[in-house]
């Protein structure tokens, strides 16, 4: 049951048919490891805290810099040089203090990815590179854990929703790509917020049961035009990773 100051803080989502107090109420009791406290992750953060989702994780081992203040805007001068994980938490606390925040301070790699993503109900991949993409798939049809991918460049951002059983990354790009092919490139500062806030949506309705997902669909925005396109991507039953010879173990990619 809510309580008081939850009802008035929840307000909003009560007033809607399809959350109401029992939508709420599980928000309140899902977990949430969000892998990435960048742009991406700063905008899923701070929504899903908001939210009320009662357990949030962060996994991120990097450092704030001047130039992340351009677009990740969880973090502030005063966190400079510091643990965006720390600083993350930070903000978050100040948002609301009724939910819980753990930090991991490490690499998202094969020999604990595992153990990362276990005691979490939904994973997001808020990442800013392919090695760390593909193995968080790998991870999640391993493991069998729903999750939400994004990624972004320049102007344009792509993001799908993968459950166990649904198409993975894998049955839609198959590999990361090779050496030299992945791109560094500058990034409008307000793309990773609009991704973000969708990979946060898609978290939140998949708790709340809503049917609208982006399972076995990539959107895809290119926010200097302003188009939305939803792509059929259906699963591949020869995809290496989830497909009829789905791997068994993970490994990291070095690309």
């Amino acid at each position: 049951m809510l309580s008081r100051l939850e009802k008035e803080r929840y307000l909003c989502h009560i007033m809607l048919e399809d959350v109401g107090e029992e939508g709420q109420l599980k928000l309140l009791k899902s977990s949430v490891l969000v892998v990435g406290a960048g742009g991406l992750g700063s905008a899923v953060l701070m929504y899903l805290c908001a939210a009320g989702i009662g357990k949030i994780g962060i996994v991120d081992f990097d450092v704030l810099d001047m130039s992340n203040l351009q677009r990740q805007i969880i973090h502030s001068q005063d966190f400079l040089n510091q643990s965006k994980a720390s600083s993350a938490k930070a903000r978050l606390k100040q948002l609301n203090s009724g939910i819980e925040i753990e930090i991991i301070e490490e690499r998202f790699k094969a020999h604990n990815a595992l153990s990362l993503i276990e005691p979490y109900d939904f994973i997001i991949d808020a990442t800013d590179n392919f090695n760390a993409k593909f193995l968080i798939n790998d991870a999640c049809m391993l493991a069998q854990k729903p999750y939400s991918h994004a990624g972004v460049l320049k102007y344009r951002g792509q993001s799908m929703s993968v459950l166990p059983h649904s198409a993975c990354l894998a049955c839609v790009f198959d590999k990361p790509p090779k050496k030299g092919l992945n791109p560094i490139s500058g990034l409008f500062g307000v793309l990773p917020g609009v991704l973000g806030c969708i990979q946060a949506s898609e978290c939140l309705k998949y708790f709340l049961g809503f049917e609208t997902l982006l399972i076995n669909t990539l959107l895809i925005a290119d926010i200097k035009t302003m188009d939305f396109k939803k792509i059929q991507a259906p699963k591949n039953l020869e995809c290496r990773v989830c497909g009829a010879h789905k791997i068994t173990h993970l490994q990291d990619y070095e690309i």
